[in-house]
């Protein structure tokens, strides 16, 4: 059963092999997800199931949210994921999805909002070389020429150029797992994943 699980980035450490090799590693906090909604190919045209983690106080949530949650008598929960599955027989709205549903060496996808590093240059944003240092050089970190004057007279849209670095949702594949500590939600990565210690990440089993 692939299954699909949100949680928490606690932090990166290492750990010492075998053969003595460190080995960088991420832990994550998953679960324990519940399941709020099942659809199929008769209603949706899809088989897909959603799932909802961190449980908060009604008022937090809009009527509509609160709505979708009561008509399966389901707490009111935080964060709301869709996963595509190529069966629904073994799964139930309100059935728990947790760790112990992993399996150690399996490999992963982990998705993640990376850290923002604001408005950056065209060096450090798209990895730019810089011009000459030496005495008389105007042209030390600038981006140079953008495009042609009359014609096409525009900048085509994509171009390189300086801009806000960082804070986009990024996806790792293949990322596997190298121990489970289900008594504590922990699920330890070989690797690193982007973000921050205490951001929202949503892994997928493949």
């Amino acid at each position: 059963m692939k299954i699909g699980l949100l949680g928490k980035k606690i932090g990166m450490t290492q750990i010492f092999d075998q053969e003595g090799k460190a080995l960088p590693i991420t832990i994550l906090e998953l679960g324990p997800c519940i399941v709020t909604e099942i659809k199929n190919i008769e209603t949706h045209g899809y088989t897909a199931i959603q799932i909802g983690y961190i449980e908060v106080k009604p008022y937090k949530l809009n009527k509509a949210q609160i709505g979708h949650l009561n008509k399966y008598n389901i707490p009111p929960l935080k964060f709301l994921k869709e996963y595509k599955v190529t069966s629904t027989e073994s799964f139930e709205i309100g059935k728990l999805i947790t760790v112990q549903d992993l399996n150690i060496n399996h490999d992963i996808s982990v998705s993640s909002k990376s850290i923002g590093k604001g408005f950056t240059g065209c060096t450090k944003r798209h990895n730019f070389s810089r011009g000459p240092m030496s005495h008389g050089s105007k042209n030390h970190k600038q981006p140079g020429s953008i495009g042609a004057g009359t014609t096409p007279g525009k900048v085509f849209a994509g171009k390189k150029m300086a801009g806000r670095m960082g804070g986009q949702k990024v996806t790792l594949q293949n990322l596997k797992i190298i121990d489970i500590k289900a008594n504590h939600n922990i699920i330890i990565v070989k690797g690193s994943i982007p973000g921050k210690p205490g951001n929202i990440i949503s892994i997928h089993q493949k």
